[in-house]
């Protein structure tokens, strides 16, 4: 498959930013692929529309379903398995918002409350302490106000953050 430059350029540069977001320029390119593309493509079309190795394309596919991001559809008549992901990309931000969130932010939250229940904490210099719950707070306000914000709705979400700097006034 030939892409347009518009169509490329934007792959180009979800791949350069993939590194900058922690994802691999392979992994972030095949997303952007299938998301700019709108439509399920198989392993061996992907390689050729990228110029990428068969088993980067695979290694990268597997990562993205690790990542909740890409699925397995079939269609009917071709025995190949064929990979897609949401074209909505308020979507796309709820998926990477929650895996991230499992993956980087629970697990913390969980090391930082296992530090705090444990006997030698209470050892610990009192500055340290302080700035070990501190931490453990703020993970734990983020946590909860992040679940609250993807349970709206996008059109909920969509006016919220569009209250943007306006929302100071209320404070001030």
């Amino acid at each position: 498959m030939r892409l347009n430059p518009t169509t490329e350029k934007f792959i180009l540069h979800w791949g350069e930013m993939g590194s900058k977001w922690g994802v691999n320029r392979s992994v972030a390119q095949i997303h952007a692929l299938l998301y700019i593309i709108g439509r399920s493509m198989n392993a061996e079309e992907i390689c050729e529309t990228l110029g990428m190795a068969r088993s980067n394309v695979s290694n990268s596919i597997k990562e993205l379903q690790g990542m909740l991001l890409v699925h397995t559809v079939h269609i009917m008549g071709d025995r190949r398995d064929h990979f897609t992901t949401s074209d909505d990309v308020w979507t796309l931000f709820r998926t990477i918002a929650e895996v991230r969130m499992q993956r980087e932010i629970e697990p913390t939250r969980q090391f930082l409350q296992t530090l705090i229940d444990s006997p030698e904490f209470a050892q610990e210099n009192e500055a340290v302490q302080q700035k070990i719950r501190q931490t453990n707070d703020f993970i734990g306000t983020l946590t909860i106000w992040a679940n609250e914000m993807l349970k709206l709705s996008t059109g909920t979400m969509v006016k919220i953050l569009k209250l943007g700097a306006g929302i100071q006034k209320f404070f001030r």
